[in-house]
């Protein structure tokens, strides 16, 4: 058994918190080293498991990123976490691997006009930069998951409207690259459950039995009502972070990614164990209250709390 089929068993829907990456690109303060170092410990007290733990990116231009390598290694310190770290480019590649985190993740654009403009590059050198991350990592003496998400999968806030066969045309040439996962990602919150479902259905049908993962943007309230449907679609992996922290600087007033908290409760609802307790969970949104007082929090859970006689703990 590869190590992805025991970081992503295909029996169970795994969640994965990206608060400390994806929820913190925009901010304007972010958690010292030692609260990010807190919120990790009482989320995996809360039965977290795997955690995006934030980029390999220039200090300059990212200092909310400086400490990753001291994430990366609180992670390594907890028996069965998992810690994803993001790399744009061969420099970002070899410092992941340097840094021994178990996932390296890059992004290629669904279309041409975000990928120009974002990266300054085709969706052909940008997939040829996959490969060459795929190549580093088999040479590599840890040899970590490498996934490959699709930006503006599902709509772009350049180009419009994306058509899902050239979505499609790119998660195969990503798994013909080596990759273990792919992520789907309604970027900047365009989608609705009907497109979901049936990207997500095409993609796992195509990904031979490997996962695939579904990130979502609750930028139009869209996101809980997406990743049912990416569900019953067949994804067994969905992104989400606490408080619904992030957003994305192309889709000004975005609320950020799915709600963490809400995303735990809607699996249990469909019965899907996560083995995360939500009590636990809800709790550690202090650390970011504190840390980050002017950051809005959304979730509907926090705000209601769990149904009456709803068992707090996943079974």
């Amino acid at each position: 058994m590869t190590r992805y089929q025991d970081i992503y068993p295909a029996d169970r829907v795994i969640l994965r918190e990206v608060g400390l990456r994806d929820g913190l690109q925009l901010v304007k303060k972010f958690p010292s080293t030692a609260a990010k170092q807190q919120w990790i410990r009482e989320e995996y007290a809360a039965g977290v498991r795997c955690f995006e733990v934030g980029s390999f990116l220039p200090a300059k231009t990212f200092p909310q990123f400086v400490d990753v390598r001291e994430i990366v290694a609180t992670i390594a310190s907890l028996p069965g976490a998992h810690g994803i770290g993001l790399a744009l480019n061969e420099r970002g590649v070899n410092e992941a691997l340097e840094s021994g985190v178990g996932e390296i993740a890059t992004v290629v654009s669904a279309t041409e006009e975000h990928s120009q403009a974002n990266a300054n590059r085709s969706r052909e050198s940008a997939i040829a930069n996959v490969r060459r991350m795929v190549e580093l990592r088999n040479a590599s003496a840890h040899k970590p998951v490498v996934n490959a998400a699709i930006s503006m999968a599902l709509g772009c806030s350049i180009a419009g409207e994306v058509d899902p066969i050239e979505v499609i045309r790119i998660a195969e040439k990503l798994f013909e690259a080596g990759v273990d996962l792919v992520a789907v990602a309604d970027t900047v919150g365009y989608a609705g459950p009907k497109q979901v479902g049936d990207l997500t259905a095409a993609v796992v049908k195509i990904a031979g039995g490997k996962p695939v993962c579904v990130h979502l943007h609750d930028t139009r309230g869209m996101g809980i009502a997406n990743a049912s449907a990416a569900l019953d679609a067949g994804a067994r992996v969905l992104d989400g972070s606490l408080g619904g922290l992030g957003g994305c600087p192309f889709a000004p007033g975005a609320t950020g990614n799915v709600v963490f908290e809400d995303l735990v409760f809607l699996c249990e609802s469909k019965g899907f164990p996560t083995g995360i307790d939500l009590e636990k969970l809800i709790s550690v949104r202090k650390i970011l209250r504190a840390e980050m007082p002017n950051e809005p929090l959304y979730g509907g859970l926090a705000r209601a709390g769990l149904p009456c006689g709803t068992a707090a703990k996943a079974a």
